[in-house]
């Protein structure tokens, strides 16, 4: 596996570890790799509340950033209905339940082939 691979693993990875440790609901990662140019991976996961939502975003920022895979973007705060973080090869869509339902992201990203895989939580 290519050193730029590695990387591209380890980032969704410690992203996926993170949002476990941070007890995010309904974990789901969708492969957009040859299918997309925005990202390899995008995750979608729910928070209970708004302020869930914030610091699960805030903490994933940190932790992506002290691992070494660059600056993130964050948008969405201090609202934390929906926050995106922008993590490069790793997109992250961090809602509300509510506001998950509404937009339903994982139906409008599906492929036909491309199943999304399901988290831990």
């Amino acid at each position: 596996m290519a050193a730029a691979d590695m990387s591209k693993h380890e980032l969704h990875e410690l992203v996926m570890q993170q949002l476990d440790d941070d007890q995010a609901q309904d974990i789901v990662s969708i492969p957009l790799e040859g299918k997309s140019s925005i990202a390899d991976h995008m995750v979608i996961a729910s928070g209970r509340s708004t302020r869930q939502v914030a610091s699960m975003a805030q903490k994933l920022a940190e932790k992506v950033k002290q691992a070494g895979h660059g600056p993130v973007r964050l948008e969405g705060l201090p609202q934390a209905d929906w926050v995106l973080i922008d993590a490069g090869d790793v997109v992250v869509h961090l809602f509300r339940p509510e506001v998950r339902s509404f937009y339903n992201l994982e139906r409008m990203w599906s492929f036909e082939g491309g199943e999304a895989q399901q988290g831990r939580a």
